[in-house]
C-alpha cells in the first residue's frame, strides 16, 4: 500500500513511518517541520527515514489545503494516518491559535482530501486529555467527555466529532486513537523523560508539578505503533449492535458510520516519584526536586481501559517501564554524547 502518515518529523510519526517501511509499505511523509521544538531533531529523523526505500518527504502544512491537495493527488494514498498535531496541554495555554490552525484547520483538510481521493481507511490522532475532568477510572471509550481542561483536549475532542461526521455522511472509515503519556528514543524534547533527563545528567533540579502526586499511563512507543499498524489494518463499518435508543448510545462506535475509537495506552498506571526513581537508577545519579503546584489544564492522573483495543485488534503493550526507560537513556547519552 502507499499509506500518507502526516507528522512524520514527530516523535511518534517517525517511528510509525518506520514500522510501515520496515513492513514494506511506501510511505508518504508529510511535515512542515515548524520549530515548536528542537528543529535539528526533527531532521535526524527525517534524515533516518528519507535514507530508507520507500518514503518519500513532502515539506508542506496541513493547514494549506491546496499544497495537501496536490500531496493527495500525486501519491494516492490507499490509507492515510494523521499524526500532525500541536501537542502540549501547557503551550496550548500560552499559543492557542497554533492548535486552531494544525488541529482544527489542518484536520479538515485531512479529512476533505481523504474523502475526495478515496481513501479507505483514516486513522488519526486523539488524546487521553480528552477525558478533562472525568475522574472515573480507568478511562473507558464509553464514558462521558464533556469537560475538557484546555484548548488542547478540545481541539482533539472536536477531531473525533468532525471525523464522525465525514464517516456518517461520506462513508469514509476512519479510527480516532486515544494516546496515552507515550515515551521511548527520539522523543520530544517538552516531554517529561526527556526534561528530566537533561536535567539531571546536568546537574539541575526537575520541576515536579503537584508536588509529584502524579500518576501517569506511561507507553513505551514500540507498543504505541504496533497497536497504530494494527488498527490500521482494521477497516471499521457501522456496528449492527449499536443502538442510539436510550440516554447515552456508546461514543466510541456507531450504528450508522464506519467509525470507531479507541484508548491506546499500558494499561498500568504508574506514579510520577516512581517513574523518576527508575530513571534515577538507569542515569546512576539522584535527581534533585522542585515540587511546583498543579498546571493549569493539567490533570493528575491517567489510567488507561484498552480492553476494547486489545478485542478488536489484539494489543497487547509488553514494555516494561524498567526497560523503556534504559532504551530511551541509551538513545539519549548515544544522540547527545551524554
Amino acid at each position: 500500500m502507499t499509506i500518507l502518515v502526516t507528522g512524520t518529523a514527530g516523535f511518534i510519526g517517525y517511528h510509525t513511518a518506520e514500522a510501515l517501511l520496515r513492513r514494506g509499505e511506501t510511505v508518504a511523509g508529510v511535515d512542515m517541520v515548524n520549530d515548536y521544538y528542537d528543529i535539528r531533531l526533527k531532521e535526524a529523523r527525517l534524515a533516518r527515514l528519507k535514507s530508507r526505500p520507500g518514503f518519500t518527504e513532502i515539506r508542506i502544512d496541513i493547514a494549506d489545503a491546496a499544497l495537501l491537495e496536490d500531496a493527495f493527488a500525486r501519491h494516492k494514498p490507499d490509507s492515510v494516518i494523521n499524526l500532525a498535531a500541536q501537542a502540549g496541554v501547557r503551550y496550548s495555554v500560552e499559543n492557542p491559535r497554533a492548535y486552531v490552525d494544525s488541529n482544527l484547520v489542518g484536520f479538515a483538510n485531512v479529512l476533505e482530501c481523504s474523502r475526495r481521493f478515496g481513501v479507505k481507511h483514516l486513522v488519526y490522532a486523539s488524546t487521553s486529555s480528552v477525558y478533562g475532568a472525568n475522574e472515573a477510572m480507568p478511562f473507558a471509550e464509553t464514558q462521558g467527555v464533556g469537560h475538557p481542561m484546555s484548548l488542547y483536549a478540545a481541539t482533539k475532542r472536536a477531531n473525533e466529532v468532525m471525523a464522525h461526521s465525514y464517516s456518517h455522511l461520506f462513508k469514509l472509515p476512519t479510527t480516532g486513537l486515544r494516546f496515552f503519556t507515550v515515551y521511548g528514543p527520539w522523543g520530544r524534547p517538552d516531554m517529561a523523560l526527556f526534561r528530566f533527563t537533561k536535567a539531571i545528567l546536568a546537574g539541575e533540579p526537575i520541576d515536579v508539578y503537584n508536588a509529584g502526586e502524579m500518576k501517569r499511563d506511561f507507553t513505551y512507543v514500540d507498543d504505541i505503533v504496533e497497536g497504530v499498524v494494527r488498527v490500521l489494518d482494521r477497516i471499521p463499518a457501522p456496528d449492527p449492535d449499536w443502538s442510539a435508543k436510550g440516554p447515552h448510545p456508546d461514543p466510541d462506535r456507531s450504528g450508522i458510520a464506519p467509525f470507531r475509537i479507541y484508548n491506546i495506552g499500558s494499561g498500568r498506571p504508574l506514579q510520577l516519584m516512581d517513574y523518576i526513581h527508575t530513571l534515577e537508577a538507569c542515569l546512576g545519579r539522584t535527581a534533585t526536586l522542585n515540587k511546583l503546584p498543579m498546571q493549569p489544564g493539567d490533570v493528575a492522573a491517567t489510567f488507561a481501559d484498552t480492553s476494547a483495543l486489545a478485542r478488536d485488534a489484539g494489543y497487547v503493550p509488553a514494555t516494561p517501564v524498567q526497560v523503556g526507560v534504559a532504551r530511551f537513556v541509551e538513545w539519549y547519552r548515544s544522540f547527545y554524547g551524554a
